[in-house]
């Protein structure tokens, strides 16, 4: 569980973080405050793993915070939110390494965009202590990824990726055939694997052949979360 603290000193914006945050399966609010001198009180009593940080605060500012934790070496992670749109202070931000920046006022999407890409790379650290260069660009550094197509490709319809995107979140947790997807979503076969196909092309699903004894071999598709936030621009 990836343990949060809001820095925010209005109580309204700290309040919508928090129902924003409520929404993301694996973090856990643990505190909120509305300085930057309570956070660094609150920092060296205990852990936390992630800071929502503003950056115009009465007294010290958001970007004094971050200043503290570099010159302690502190391993905690910063996302800015703030309405600081400034080049001077995001340059410095960046320079200091903050995880991602949110400009007020922002919506959920971009929100969990941020919270679920910093979730994927803290379980690729967590559970990779070495990593291949491959890995790295793809799942920390983002190099990879190949421009997206502007539309659909045709015969492939947005009403019918939603139907087939919400049974794979049903599945994804094991491997899943092609007929798992067709009892959830009702259309055939053919249509099943063309969709998927889709998904596959796309880096969300990789596909394994499974050779049985007897019959056809079974196309077994396993979710790749890492990739999961490129089917946004089709939804």
């Amino acid at each position: 569980m990836i343990r949060v603290m809001i820095v925010e000193d209005d109580p309204m914006v700290a309040e919508l973080n928090k129902r924003y945050l409520e929404k993301m399966d694996g973090f856990r609010l643990t505190a909120m405050v509305p300085s930057v001198d309570k956070a660094i009180r609150l920092l060296e009593k205990q852990e936390i793993d992630l800071i929502l940080l503003d950056i115009f605060m009465p007294g010290k500012q958001g970007l004094e915070l971050l200043t503290y934790l570099r010159e302690k070496d502190k391993e905690t992670d910063v996302v800015i939110i703030s309405a600081a749109s400034d080049m001077e202070r995001i340059k410095k931000a960046l320079r200091h390494g903050v995880v991602d920046y949110l400009i007020k006022p922002f919506e959920f999407d971009r929100f969990n965009m941020a919270l679920s890409s910093y979730k994927d790379q803290a379980a690729v650290i967590q559970t990779q202590p070495v990593i291949s260069q491959e890995v790295l660009d793809s799942q920390l550094l983002h190099r990879e990824d190949k421009p997206l197509m502007e539309e659909l490709p045709k015969g492939i319809t947005k009403d019918t990726l939603k139907q087939i995107w919400d049974a794979i979140q049903e599945l994804k947790d094991t491997p899943f055939s092609t007929e798992e997807v067709v009892n959830l979503v009702g259309i055939s076969r053919v249509s099943v694997r063309k969709y998927l196909n889709f998904l596959k092309e796309l880096g969300i699903l990789e596909v394994k052949v499974i050779y049985g004894t007897v019959g056809r071999p079974v196309y077994q598709h396993e979710f790749n979360r890492f990739k999961e936030h490129l089917i946004k621009n089709f939804l």
